[in-house]
C-alpha cells in the first residue's frame, strides 16, 4: 500500500476566478476533490464507475 498523495489537477472546466474549482487524481481509483477545501472530503470511484459519470455528464449537456 502506498502512502504517498496522488497528483492532482484542476479540472480545464473550472474557472479562473476561484470558483466552482474541481481536482482529480488518478491512482487505482479516480478521486475527486473541491479544489477550495481540500482537505475536505473527497470521492473515491473505481474506473468504470468514473467512465459511467463521464458519459452521463456529457449526455446531460445536451
Amino acid at each position: 500500500m502506498s502512502t504517498t498523495e496522488p497528483a492532482w489537477f484542476k479540472s480545464s472546466y473550472s474557472g479562473s476566478e476561484g470558483d466552482n474549482c474541481v481536482e482529480v487524481a488518478v491512482d487505482r481509483a479516480i478521486h475527486v476533490r473541491d479544489s477550495k477545501q481540500r482537505e475536505g472530503g473527497q470521492l473515491a470511484l473505481s474506473p468504470t464507475a468514473w467512465s459511467e459519470f463521464v458519459v452521463y455528464a456529457i449526455d446531460a449537456q445536451v
